[in-house]
């Protein structure tokens, strides 16, 4: 990490030195007018590969995730939030999370056998609160929670986790009514979806 902070450094030099030419001087001498172009693509560029470098080095030999699939834990018959059962849920959960990982790019998934760091996780709550209710006292406005219990596991060191997560929260919002009106399906699909982001997230940025 140390010789991450001392390459952004570096190249902020650079950048310093590159602008500082392309601006016409030093600090006492008027600046010509230039294009904005040069300056935005070189503070892109420069972000950009700072945040790709620190993320590369930090997950070093790991290349490859195995998504073990999550189980449904809810217990349904003592749920007091919300005793519903939504079919193939965890199926639904497992998918996004995958698909999200493909998407991000950091890690290959990988089969159980090949992979470096394999990922573990249950379904353990389904909530739905209201937020906001009408004139008539009718909720307006709901939001929903998925929560998973999940941990991150070198195969080769089955006997302590990398780190785990025992109430990890995918949600989002959704309306009953009005022009933003939405079913409770399509607001679930939504929640999943930011599950899968949040998850990849905790994998690859907080690792």
């Amino acid at each position: 990490m140390r010789r991450i902070l001392r390459i952004c450094s570096h190249l902020r030099g650079v950048a310093g030195g590159i602008l500082q030419r392309h601006l016409g001087g030093g600090l006492w001498t008027t600046p010509r007018r230039c294009s904005p172009l040069p300056v935005l693509c070189l503070s892109i560029l420069l972000a950009a590969s700072c945040g790709y470098s620190t993320r590369s080095v930090a997950l070093g030999k790991i290349k490859k995730i195995y998504v073990a699939p999550f189980k449904n834990k809810i217990a349904y018959g003592e749920e007091k939030e919300r005793n519903l059962y939504l079919p193939l849920l965890e199926v639904k959960v497992t998918n996004a999370i995958v698909d999200r990982f493909l998407f991000d790019g950091n890690l290959k998934i990988s089969t159980q056998d090949t992979a470096d760091i394999i990922l573990k996780g249950e379904l353990i709550r389904y909530e739905r609160h209201p937020l906001r209710y009408d004139d008539n006292n009718e909720v307006q406005e709901y939001r929903i929670n998925i929560i998973v219990s999940m941990s991150l596991w070198n195969p080769a060191q089955e006997d302590k986790a990398i780190w785990e997560e025992p109430y990890f929260v995918g949600e989002t919002t959704y309306f009953t009514s009005g022009a933003l009106v939405t079913t409770e399906d399509a607001a679930v699909e939504k929640a999943v979806v930011d599950l899968g982001r949040r998850v990849v997230e905790r994998t690859v940025l907080d690792w």
